[in-house]
């Protein structure tokens, strides 16, 4: 059986190990293909005698499929199966897998790291010391942004999943007041620091929108020149789930006229991040390379999930298909 990984580098730049897909079968890895459609040949070139193909984020579609006779299974490396035409996948008899749930703990921990730098500008800060400003300063404290506490506002949370949920857990711990929009509502999880609400309420009343939600044709570009202009004045917007979420170019509108007061993503909507992306003329606007997943702790866990589906499928009991 042979086994071609197509983009392996960001799961595993060298700390981890590919020995459990090694002992099932003749792997190949490549650091990475390609991204895009541009050259949808080396794709083609490299899984043409492949068994088993797995990606991050290597498209792959019906003409590259048509150009493998002996695919028989597609492990995607990531939650996201976009990359993959799943109904090609199905028609040709192809399983498709991906990996449900693996990164919650780390990409929440990122959510609210991005919140507290807004907040604190500790990344600036040490710069401006290591820099001289300190030394040079005639008082013995300064800062160069205002420093906010989160103690007491609201954060209003789109999507109250799994991550969700525990983004919110760790605003609570910070006295924060949390209203969550989510499909399908747990009224158990409600308390006194807690509640659902629908969209207007949430855009009215929050002090921190962070995004915890899918991208659906209901949600791509939800925060929007309309949805801003219902939020708070200086709001602040958190983005770690996917890029196209956002209008790009309707929040750094915002930013800059001060309407949202900061913007901390970890995504944005083509990446990597194109030179003319409108957010890098944005105001106080932190953007981070899509590091949220990346973690040794979960990717090790990816990694294991990814062998996990692997093994069930070859003993004829495969789990996390996404195109039965």
């Amino acid at each position: 059986m042979k086994i071609v990984v197509l983009d392996g580098y960001t799961l595993n730049p060298g700390d981890l190990s590919w020995e459990g897909f090694e002992n099932l079968g003749e792997l190949k890895v490549y650091d990475r293909t390609v991204y895009d459609l541009s050259n949808s040949d080396l794709v083609i070139d490299r899984g043409r005698d492949a068994d088993v193909i797995l990606l991050n984020k290597t498209l792959l579609n019906r003409d590259m499929m048509d150009h493998m006779p002996d695919l028989k299974y597609v492990g995607v490396l990531a939650t996201g199966y976009n990359i993959v035409d799943v109904e090609a996948a199905k028609e040709k008899g192809i399983t498709v897998t991906n990996i449900p749930t693996y990164g919650t703990n780390a990409v929440a921990q990122m959510a609210i790291a991005l919140l507290l730098e807004l907040c604190h500008h500790a990344g600036s800060h040490s710069d401006a010391v290591v820099n001289g400003e300190w030394e040079s300063n005639p008082d013995w404290s300064f800062w160069k942004y205002p420093l906010i506490e989160l103690a007491g506002k609201t954060m209003g949370i789109i999507g109250y999943g799994r991550i969700g949920r525990t983004v919110g857990g760790i605003a609570k711990a910070l006295g924060m007041k949390v209203i969550a929009m989510a499909n399908s509502p747990d009224p158990s999880l409600e308390d006194d620091m807690m509640r659902y609400g629908t969209l207007e309420e949430l855009l009215r009343e929050s002090d921190v929108i962070s995004l915890h939600c899918p991208l659906t044709e209901s949600t791509k570009g939800i925060i929007n020149k309309d949805t801003i202009a219902k939020m708070k004045d200086g709001v602040m917007i958190i983005n770690n789930s996917r890029g196209q979420l956002i209008v790009e170019e309707d929040l750094r509108d915002a930013l800059n006229s001060g309407k949202v007061a900061g913007a901390a993503l970890d995504v944005v909507s083509s990446e990597p991040i194109k030179s003319d992306n409108p957010l890098l003329q944005a105001r106080n606007c932190i953007i981070t390379p899509h590091i949220s997943w990346a973690p040794k702790e979960a990717r090790t866990r990816l990694m294991d999930l990814a062998l996990k589906n692997l093994k069930r499928y070859l003993e004829g009991d495969p789990i996390n298909v996404v195109n039965n």
